[in-house]
């Protein structure tokens, strides 16, 4: 697989996941949701931390939420540019396909959200009890760095309460599946699965001949 061919995959990637964000900021007040299918829902969240909402601050007591936004973020695009060296030297050696892919898939998905936490501040205002107009007059949300990631996708397969034997949960109320997710995660989530499964094919080992 050529770097030119990894390049276009990033790059449709990309704008889909743009363009179904910037559609979500553009048509749904936060909290708004539509109903596609029983077990398929829109609806618009915004994350303002790590996966399923979680904050560097929550596990750091005396780091306030905008030091540890700032850190986040930063470590996101140091990671990309880690993630974007790993392709370029993954394609150089001639790596097998699946890697080449399922490194794609991670780059493309980590750049979308990173494109979230750093420019969506900027770009839009505020969605709290309104639709956000993108390049506002009067200025986006916040500044640079401090940028919402938008969520949408979401998949309530099965609500209802647990079994009361089942261990310290039993007889809560249960949503499966709970966390709402992007076209981003989407991506990240395919590539680990990729390199999980495909592991062997992903990196093999050099049989020694006698």
């Amino acid at each position: 697989m050529s770097l030119k061919k990894s390049v276009f995959l990033i790059t449709l990637i990309l704008l889909i996941d743009q363009i179904s964000k910037i559609y979500i900021k553009t048509h749904f007040a936060l909290g708004d949701e539509y109903q596609v299918f029983n077990w398929f829902k829109i609806y618009f969240v915004e994350n303002d931390g790590m996966a399923w909402g979680t904050k560097i601050s929550d596990f750091i007591s005396f780091i306030s939420d905008r030091t540890a936004k700032i850190a986040l973020t930063v470590f996101r695009i140091v990671a990309i540019v880690g993630i974007g060296y790993w392709l370029l030297d993954a394609t150089k050696k001639n790596s097998p396909r699946i890697l080449l892919l399922a490194i794609a898939f991670i780059f493309s998905g980590a750049l979308g959200n990173i494109v979230d936490s750093v420019f969506y501040g900027m770009l839009f205002n505020d969605s709290h009890g309104q639709i956000a107009t993108f390049l506002p007059k009067e200025g986006g949300y916040d500044g640079l760095l401090h940028g919402r990631v938008v969520d949408m996708l979401y998949f309530p397969l099965w609500k209802g309460y647990l079994p009361e034997w089942i261990p310290f949960f039993g007889g809560q109320f249960f949503t499966f599946f709970e966390p709402v997710f992007n076209v981003a995660d989407m991506a990240i989530s395919t590539g680990f699965v990729m390199l999980l499964v495909f592991n062997k094919k992903a990196f093999p080992k050099n049989t020694l001949q006698s």
